[in-house]
């Protein structure tokens, strides 16, 4: 297969993004003026049992990105290096939180770097008030009907809402006694 060539200021940020957080968009949106484009790779995932379909994850990261013109979303169901070498990607962006990230992260650059000589892993971190930010968190506190304004977009919130609105099984009525 005839790949394109390496293309350095082609970046892609893969993730599972259920859901895009504020602080997916703020690493984002600080990558966003190093390179000429960023492909935000949202992962299909089905093995994590996202909350989200593939689709709509695709949907809710266009919205909360749509202000950077020169970031695109997509959705893959491969294997990340086959998609980077398949662009011509020249870096894969990943955020680290907190050290506890590191080692994880470390090991799949060391194997990215294996599969993709040609692609770096560019590590960023994310603005101290996003540090503490998880999507499996924003997802309980969500689900559990509390604020998660301050932490994702609000068509997230609103898709989150109605989401878990949606799923919310009527208790009038149960006795557990």
């Amino acid at each position: 297969m005839n790949q394109p060539p390496v293309n350095k200021r082609l970046a892609v940020y893969p993730g599972t993004f259920d859901p895009i957080t504020n602080g997916h968009a703020d690493l984002v949106a600080r990558a966003a003026p190093l390179f000429e484009r960023i492909i935000v790779a949202v992962a299909e995932s089905p093995n994590k049992g996202p909350g989200f379909s593939l689709q709509e994850r695709i949907t809710l990261a266009r919205l909360a990105l749509a202000d950077l013109p020169n970031v695109e979303v997509r959705g893959f169901d491969c294997l990340l290096a086959q998609m980077v070498s398949e662009l011509g990607a020249g870096v894969i962006i990943r955020g680290l939180r907190a050290v506890s990230d590191f080692e994880y992260e470390f090991q799949l650059a060391s194997m990215n770097r294996h599969l993709i000589p040609q692609a770096e892993t560019l590590f960023l971190t994310p603005a101290e008030q996003y540090s503490f930010i998880s999507s499996s968190l924003v997802r309980e506190i969500g689900r559990l009907g509390g604020d998660i304004s301050g932490f994702v977009h609000p068509a997230v919130q609103q898709a989150m809402r109605q989401r878990w609105q949606k799923k919310q099984p009527e208790t009038e009525g149960d006795n557990y006694a």
